[in-house]
């Protein structure tokens, strides 16, 4: 594989340990930023809120860009992001870096797909976006525990300056590595990205995902107080548990994305879901029990990590038959779902932490869970003139 293609794997590992390493270390912020945990957690909500908004807007008006320097310069952006963020005097700034780091990060991955497969033949585009985002994967089995250890070691700030010290390795490699000219196909104009949102079925996976993918974050965000204050795990207990998750999610997208080809989309959502509600209802029961806690924590990652794949081919197959000229528009709407998803249930996790409790959370999520199975159910029917799923 091109020496470029692993350059942007490491980007994609940089990106994913920034987006989620705050959940270990939203405890120890809160304290240090004299804020409260809520209020800390809002840190992860607007970040995926900047992902879900900025995103197609900033990659609509940089269509015309060269592929490479708009790499390089995303690149560039996101690592002064973290720099911010480390370096941030109160909450204000840190905010700001983590919402510029945000934007950058759902531009990058907008294009990102099309630049792997620009630097290989078309028989290995698959394996070129695999390996690409074989880098989310890695840091949430490594990068995230790890960096939320590190900030316990040495305090908050040092996960943010390793992670930029990342991004100014994969500036670099961007910049030997990518070839001067890498072609590709202006992306659609806002209006027609908007257009897709008509197609119902479309439409019906964006809210899977959701509400679906994005309820978990109901807990998952607040994940580190929960362990420490209920479960009674202490501080390395926590980057454990998050490297549990860590690996039931490659798990999850792996049997995901396997289930969804063997049984279709629309079945392989209502079964995974069912799975993931169980899953999440069950926290309720084991939350006081660390080895009960850990098991769960499993079941939960696979459940909710098998969503991805299967609405992710599901949306593709449906743009494919719907609107070919539009399959990469129909395959970043989704990724701004998963923003959206994971924006919107952080922040309502925050009210519900500040308004009844920790333990609550869990209700809501599985409240959120039903929701998503409910639009699998009715929502994927096939109707007249649209395909089934």
């Amino acid at each position: 594989m091109p020496l470029g293609l692993f350059a942007l794997t490491v980007s994609a590992f940089a990106i994913g340990t920034t987006e989620f390493v705050i959940v270990g270390l939203i405890p120890e912020m809160a304290v240090d930023l004299d804020v409260s945990i809520p209020t800390a957690g809002l840190l992860v909500s607007l970040y995926a809120f900047a992902i879900a908004i900025g995103a197609p807007i900033v990659t609509a008006l940089t269509g015309g860009l060269p592929r490479r320097a708009l790499a390089i310069g995303l690149m560039g952006l996101f690592t002064l992001g973290n720099l911010i963020a480390a370096v941030a005097p109160g909450y204000a700034v840190l905010m700001a870096g983590r919402v510029v780091t945000g934007i950058s990060h759902g531009v990058f991955f907008s294009i990102g797909a099309t630049i792997a497969t620009s630097l290989v033949d078309r028989s290995r585009a698959g394996q070129a976006v695999a390996l690409m985002f074989a880098g989310l994967t890695v840091a949430m089995v490594v990068g995230v525990p790890f960096g939320a250890f590190v900030g316990h070691q040495f305090g908050w700030r040092a996960p943010f300056l390793a992670v930029a010290g990342l991004g100014l390795i994969s500036v670099a490699g961007l910049f030997l590595w990518l070839p001067g000219t890498i072609p590709h196909n202006p992306p659609a104009g806002l209006h027609s990205q908007l257009a897709l949102l008509a197609r119902p079925q479309l439409l019906a996976m964006y809210l899977v995902t959701v509400f679906g993918f994005g309820g978990s974050f109901v807990v998952f965000t607040y994940l580190s107080p929960l362990l420490t204050d209920v479960t009674g795990v202490s501080t390395g207990g926590v980057s454990l548990a998050l490297m549990l998750f860590g690996v039931a999610t490659v798990i999850g997208n792996l049997l995901g994305g396997k289930l969804g080809d063997r049984i279709g989309t629309r079945k392989a959502l209502k079964v995974v879901i069912t799975g993931l509600a169980l899953s999440q209802a069950a926290l309720l029961l084991t939350a006081s029990y660390p080895l009960a806690m850990f098991a769960n924590l499993i079941a939960w990652g696979i459940f909710a990590f098998a969503i991805s794949p299967i609405v992710q081919s599901g949306v593709v197959a449906v743009a494919t038959a719907e609107a070919p000229d539009a399959i990469d528009a129909a395959s970043g709407f989704n990724i701004a779902a998963f923003s959206l998803g994971v924006s919107g249930a952080s922040f309502a996790g925050g009210l519900i932490v500040a308004g009844v409790g920790l333990m609550a959370t869990p209700w809501a999520a599985v409240v959120s869970t039903l929701i998503s199975l409910a639009i699998a159910q009715w929502g994927l029917r096939p109707h007249h003139g649209y395909m089934s799923v």
